[in-house]
């Protein structure tokens, strides 16, 4: 059985989960792509696929969109799922981390041709020290408005990796 990992990911976390759920699963038959180069995927070659991507600024990035308009009929076909990475789902206690109580989510599956049967939400990393300038007073700015980590020195991965491998049987299965 062939799969496709397909991630957007802006300083690596999406990325690294996509293999994280890739090692708990067969993955010596696995192609990995980074949505950003454009690829020119050939779907019908994969029995599966698993779409990740990372909100910044509240948004999903435009290649995402821009890919699932091209190929929304075969992801409804294949056995494909969806996951989402935010700073938002790092609140599990107010169930920010689940699809239903996703914001990103719900508008996900309105802007989108694809209507995954499969969805998943995790936390994702605050890097500030990788951060430009800009992005680093944005993102405390936001930080500090949700009650978030703010000290510009730290990062802070705040993945439920649990959670992430219970997503990878779900999508084994």
């Amino acid at each position: 059985m062939k799969t496709l990992y397909l991630y957007s990911t802006r300083e690596g976390q999406t990325e690294k989960i996509i293999h994280k759920i890739a090692s708990e699963l067969d993955s010596t038959n696995a192609d990995f792509i980074d949505l950003h180069t454009d690829p020119q995927i050939e779907l019908r070659q994969y029995e599966k696929i698993l779409v990740g991507a990372s909100i910044r600024y509240g948004h999903l990035n435009k290649k995402l969109y821009q890919f699932i308009d091209r190929h929304a009929d075969l992801l409804t076909q294949k056995n494909a799922a969806f996951f989402c990475v935010n700073l938002t789902a790092r609140k599990e206690e107010q169930g920010k981390d689940t699809p239903e109580g996703s914001a990103y989510i719900r508008t996900f599956l309105k802007k989108s041709k694809w209507q995954p049967s499969l969805i998943g939400v995790f936390a994702g990393a605050l890097l500030y020290p990788r951060y430009s300038w800009f992005d680093k007073k944005m993102i405390q700015l936001i930080m500090k408005m949700t009650g978030g980590e703010t000290d510009t020195s730290k990062e802070v991965e705040y993945t439920n990796w649990k959670k992430v491998s219970q997503f990878a049987q779900k999508f084994k299965n």
